[in-house]
């Protein structure tokens, strides 16, 4: 009998998921709980363009169609090119739209049995014929009392990402708030609002922020892109001959983070705004924080219509926001809070099994551990990808 895959989520990785599943014989399942495929570019803001040039984001069989001529399409574009690959390898049909998963919950060997196991499933496979996934379902267009629909698959793979769903709405104890708000947002609302009513940014931390990808001329990729660039990084686990290499070579790694210094700071002027970062930009692009500023950025802040304002602390007011250390409070009529989303809490809570949810996530202090960046290896017959 054909094996069950089921996948929740029909972004990019749902959908590349979906294609090799089918691609290996089995059939795909895919979970989406709105009513069309493309995951976070189904819901951006009109300046959102893409972050990193076109040609290290594109399907490896599906290339970028010659229409699209810049190096950084924007956020329609981006779209477009997703739907256009989903039709392309016959896709939709696999795809049970407007298909909320409310929680998945394995059946199978007990949960002592499996943490015994010194192998992945028990075998190192990917499937395990004692064991299957139920994966309770509900219709997003009928009401909350609507009936839940199970399904029985072989195999789970969860492409819901981090940047959607549950929103990252900080507490707000008493005479205190959240701390930042966004680029992209403020130059919409400085179009809108102008000089007269300026959008001011409060931030509590300065970043490097690129204006493009060719700092000085020389594309960021031959400085940090590649295999070597690798090498100058030290690693969790590393052997004693990579850590020497990486020590070798940490006044290289020196040399290109003030190299791309240079060029952000004359490029930007975050020199003459305050907003040169404490830490080097190796330490940041290391990070995986790098992001690239919204095109004349900045030429909004020198006409007045952007305010920064580093606020560690801030809280609210009958008058709008009180910054710490500020005498007079800013006259705000609205705040947004560009404070991101809890991808983590949204993976954690699709498992019903307590003791997965905790596997899931791993340490608080830690990182989320998983092999090749996709298996938990005490999660039977599940994969996570792009998260």
């Amino acid at each position: 009998m054909q094996k069950q895959v089921g996948i929740i989520g029909a972004g990019i990785s749902g959908l590349i998921a979906c294609k090799y599943i089918k691609a290996k014989g089995f059939h795909p399942i895919v979970f989406e709980a709105t009513n069309t495929i493309g995951g976070v570019w189904t819901k951006t803001l009109n300046s959102t363009i893409l972050q990193t040039p076109k040609v290290m984001y594109q399907f490896s069989d599906f290339p970028w169609p010659s229409s699209v001529t810049q190096d950084f399409p924007d956020h329609n574009q981006v779209l477009n090119y997703i739907k256009e690959y989903a039709q392309h390898f016959d896709l939709i049909k696999h795809i049970k739209f407007n298909t909320r998963v409310e929680g998945i919950e394995y059946q199978g060997p007990s949960m002592e049995e499996i943490q015994a196991w010194h192998l992945w499933n028990g075998t190192g496979e990917a499937f395990n014929t004692k064991g299957k996934w139920k994966v309770s379902v509900t219709d997003t267009q009928k009401d909350s009392n609507s009936s839940i629909e199970v399904y029985t698959l072989d195999f789970v793979i969860l492409c819901m990402g981090r940047f959607s769903d549950v929103p990252n709405i900080p507490e707000f104890p008493s005479n205190k708030g959240p701390e930042k708000s966004a680029l992209d947002t403020a130059m919409e609302c400085s179009t809108v609002n102008g000089v007269d009513h300026p959008c001011k940014v409060l931030y509590k931390t300065e970043h490097w922020i690129l204006p493009d990808y060719l700092p000085w001329g020389i594309p960021l990729a031959y400085l940090y892109l590649n295999r070597f660039a690798e090498l100058m990084v030290h690693k969790p686990g590393e052997s004693l001959f990579l850590s020497f290499i990486a020590t070798l070579l940490a006044p290289l790694g020196w040399v290109f983070s003030k190299f791309v210094e240079s060029y952000i700071d004359r490029k930007l002027g975050l020199s003459k705004v305050g907003m040169v970062p404490s830490h080097s930009f190796h330490r940041e692009i290391n990070n995986c924080l790098i992001s690239t500023v919204p095109e004349k950025f900045f030429d909004k802040v020198e006409e007045g219509s952007i305010v920064l304002k580093k606020a560690p602390r801030f809280w609210f007011c009958k008058e709008g926001v009180v910054v710490d250390g500020e005498a007079s409070p800013l006259k705000t009529d609205l705040v947004i809070l560009a404070t991101g989303f809890k991808g983590d809490i949204k993976l954690r809570n699709i498992f019903v099994s307590p003791t997965f949810q905790n596997l899931i996530l791993g340490s608080p202090n830690s990182v989320l551990t998983l092999y090749r960046e996709c298996i938990q290896l005490k999660i039977p017959q599940v994969a996570v990808i792009g998260f």
